[in-house]
């Protein structure tokens, strides 16, 4: 498999996900957005820890939302 098509099927991945956040938090595509590149849960995809990119990507945009959630918390805290 070339790079190009690594960094293909990685954009796919994470447009996928952001798309399952969008809908699973009812946010807009931009917030989703946001969420999902702010996220630690983005870096450990990017570096493929833990093979997190063999995750289906629901499971991953939970963790998303999870951690944005816990993000938000702490901060009103």
């Amino acid at each position: 498999m070339t790079e190009v098509t690594k960094q293909i099927i990685h954009s796919e991945q994470c447009a996928r996900i952001i798309l399952c956040i969008s809908e699973m938090a009812g946010v807009s595509i931009q917030e989703a957005t946001d969420m999902f590149y702010e996220s630690e849960t983005a870096n450990l995809i990017e570096e493929g820890v833990a093979d997190l990119h063999c995750r289906s990507d629901k499971y991953l945009a939970t963790l998303v939302i999870e951690e944005y959630q816990e993000k938000k918390d702490s901060l009103s805290s």
